[in-house]
């Protein structure tokens, strides 16, 4: 579950990069504290030119059942913070804000998220031995 305030940035990008990089591996989460109206689109730009669409997400609520129903919590360096249950993991990743940035701005977002993304797969959700 990746959370952000408005669920129309960071948390946008990490679960689409998620989603591309680990497939059905794991199941992928999204959602702010207060949603926007849209996702933002430098970022929507920004995750087309590597080959992602996310045209088509919409900003989601953060729910209690969105955080009992996930292993792991990722909050995106944006102060929000999600209701604490046992068993879960919790991470803060420090991550600058894309609102109201070109896709210049956001590009390097992106290219950073990509590389958190990656090495939380390989702790979560590694590939099988071949």
């Amino acid at each position: 579950l990746f959370v952000c305030v408005h669920n129309a940035g960071r948390s946008q990008m990490a679960a689409a990069w998620l989603t591309h990089l680990a497939g059905d591996r794991v199941e992928v989460r999204s959602a702010g504290s207060n949603p926007g109206d849209a996702v933002n689109p430098a970022a929507v730009e920004a995750m087309a030119e590597v080959g992602i669409d996310i045209s088509a997400e919409t900003p989601k609520i953060l729910t209690v059942d969105a955080v009992k129903e996930s292993d792991v919590c990722i909050t995106m360096g944006c102060g929000d913070t999600c209701p604490v249950f046992p068993g879960k993991r919790y991470l803060d990743w420090k991550l600058e804000d894309p609102a109201g940035q070109g896709v210049a701005a956001v590009r390097p977002i992106r290219d950073e998220i990509k590389v958190m993304v990656e090495g939380l797969i390989k702790e979560i959700a590694p590939e099988a031995s071949k």
